[in-house]
C-alpha cells in the first residue's frame, strides 16, 4: 500500500454567504404605492378648490358689506310724515271742519324723472343682497363638502402607509431571520469542514509513519 495511494485531496471549503445584503422587495407594495400617489393627487386638488371656496367667500362677503353699507335707508320719520298727510286731508275733507293747521311737515317730494323711488332702489338692493347670501350659503356648503372630502382621503392616505411601513417592517425581520438561518446552518458547514480536515491531517500522518514502518522492515 504506497502513500500515493492513500493521499485523499481535501475537501473544497464551502464559500461563506456574501456579505452585501440585497435590499428587500415588495411585490405587494405597487397597488398600495399607486393608491397613495392618487390620493396625493386628490388631497392637491381639494385643496386648490378649498382655497378658491375661501377666496370666494371673502368676496361675497366684501361685496354684502359694501352692499348693506350702500343700501339706502328709509328715514325714520317717514311713517310720521305719511300720519299726518292722512290726518290733514281727512279733517280737510270733514265738513265744517277748520282749514289745516301748518304743521311745518314738508310734503313729500316727487320722484326726480330717469331715477327709481328710494322704495324700488331699497327692493333691488335687498334683492341684490338676498343673491349674494344665498351664493354665499352655497359656497360654504361646498367648502364644508370639500372639506370632509379631503378628511376622508387624508384618512385612508394615512392608513394605506401605514400598512405599506408595516409590511416593510415585516418584510425586514423576514429577511433578516433568514439571514441568521443562512449565518448559522454556514457555521455549522464550517465546523464540520474544520472536523474533517483534522480527521484527515491525522490519517495522513498514520500513513506516513506507515510507510516508515514499511521502509525499516524492508531495509532490516
Amino acid at each position: 500500500m504506497s502513500a500515493g495511494s492513500l493521499a485523499l485531496a481535501p475537501p473544497a471549503p464551502t464559500p461563506p454567504p456574501s456579505s452585501q445584503e440585497q435590499a428587500p422587495t415588495c411585490p405587494h407594495c405597487a397597488a398600495p404605492i399607486a393608491r397613495i400617489a392618487e390620493l396625493e393627487a386628490q388631497v392637491r386638488l381639494l385643496t386648490e378648490k378649498a382655497t378658491s371656496a375661501v377666496d370666494k367667500l371673502a368676496d361675497y362677503e366684501d361685496e354684502l358689506r359694501r352692499l348693506k353699507s350702500s343700501s339706502p335707508r328709509p328715514a325714520p320719520s317717514a311713517a310720521a310724515r305719511i300720519s299726518s298727510l292722512l290726518m290733514a286731508r281727512k279733517t280737510a275733507g270733514s265738513p265744517g271742519s277748520s282749514p289745516p293747521r301748518t304743521t311745518g311737515v314738508a310734503p313729500p317730494t316727487p320722484p326726480t324723472p330717469g331715477y327709481p323711488p328710494p322704495l324700488a332702489r331699497t327692493d333691488s338692493g335687498l334683492s341684490e343682497v338676498g343673491d349674494l347670501q344665498s351664493l354665499l350659503a352655497r359656497e360654504r356648503g361646498l367648502r364644508a363638502a370639500a372639506e370632509g372630502k379631503l378628511s376622508a382621503m387624508s384618512g385612508e392616505m394615512e392608513d394605506l402607509s401605514a400598512a405599506l411601513f408595516q409590511q416593510a417592517n415585516e418584510m425586514v425581520a423576514a429577511e433578516r431571520r433568514a439571514r441568521a438561518r443562512l449565518e448559522e446552518r454556514v457555521e455549522v458547514l464550517e465546523r464540520r469542514d474544520g472536523e474533517k480536515r483534522a480527521r484527515l491531517e491525522r490519517l495522513e500522518g498514520a500513513v506516513r509513519r506507515i510507510e516508515r514502518v514499511r521502509g525499516v522492515l524492508e531495509r532490516g
